[in-house]
């Protein structure tokens, strides 16, 4: 009993050090003149090393397209698809860093995923996967596609992944282990158990709302339209009246999703307006913010 009451006491002393850190370092909620208004991360993910959680992930997704490439499905990055994945995602990456400054670092990467199944993510560290599914049988416009991967490039952006690792490290394992983590000697297998599988991760609600916003922001300043949202939003709805689709076992849909995008669009506007407007006049399109900077290089992904 003393043993444990040891442990619970350092699993707090260890959250309140955290929270106390991120007091003094913790920069302000990310907002714009123009944009959607969100707060800070969860001080919580400070207690997973983003660094540790992007290797993960790095081997995950090395794995993921070795078993697609076995399998030949794995889509060249030649074909119109997955060029049409690069072309947006190009667009979008220029925008990404004002929501986490390491992004401009990060080694981007795309692959297309022969799939019937209704999926994307993207894993910490900028690597985004769409299987076929998803753009086949739901038609999704450019502008939607564009929905869809702005909300995922907005989870790797918001560390959702670190946070829900952080939370079970908290929550779901035993005294022996946590000690482990303030102490050494067990952290990677800590890490491996809070963080689970980074290909199936499911997120909180408010983790999901949260990216949805912010999503939609980075499609608006890339000159996509962001009241795709509420189209895309509608077939989703419509695909799961069969089975649901697999994106849908991890992202709540419905009319509160449609209702939050609706709600919100008022502060995307004028960036899109902007940004179409040069993309019309084949002029530069505007600054994505100030201080903004181009992204580490995309890397291809797929064979061709």
């Amino acid at each position: 009993m003393a043993r444990r009451s040891i442990v619970a006491s350092v699993a707090v002393v260890l959250m309140a050090w955290s929270f106390g850190a991120s007091a003094q370092t913790a920069q302000p909620a990310v907002s714009d003149k123009d944009g959607v208004k969100v707060g800070n991360p969860s001080f919580v993910r400070r207690l997973v090393p983003a660094e540790t959680l992007e290797t993960a992930a790095l081997q995950q997704y090395g794995a993921l397209k070795r078993e697609a490439t076995g399998k030949g499905a794995l889509v060249p990055s030649t074909h119109p698809q997955s060029v049409r994945l690069h072309r947006i995602a190009r667009d979008l990456l220029p925008h990404a860093h004002k929501w986490n400054p390491r992004a401009k670092d990060w080694k981007w990467e795309v692959v297309l995923i022969r799939s019937a199944n209704i999926n994307a993510f993207c894993m910490p560290g900028g690597k985004i996967a769409f299987f076929t599914g998803i753009i086949d049988k739901l038609q999704l416009t450019d502008d939607e596609i564009a929905m869809v991967m702005g909300h995922e490039i907005a989870h790797a952006l918001r560390e959702h992944a670190r946070e829900r690792a952080a939370k079970n490290t908290l929550t779901n394992v035993g005294g022996r282990i946590i000690g482990s983590l303030i102490f050494g000697g067990g952290a990677g297998e800590l890490i491996g158990a809070a963080g689970g599988n980074l290909l199936t991760l499911q997120f909180s609600r408010n983790d999901e709302l949260e990216s949805d916003l912010i999503g939609m922001e980075l499609a608006a300043r890339a000159g996509y339209d962001p009241a795709a949202g509420i189209t895309l939003w509608e077939k989703m709805s419509a695909a799961a009246k069969g089975a649901p689709p697999q994106w849908l076992s991890t992202h709540p849909a419905g009319d509160t999703r449609i209702k939050i995008i609706k709600d919100n669009l008022k502060d995307v506007a004028g960036l899109y307006e902007r940004a179409k407007a040069a993309k019309a006049s084949g002029g530069p399109m505007p600054p994505a913010f100030p201080g903004a900077a181009q992204p580490a290089p995309l890397l291809k992904g797929g064979r061709g």
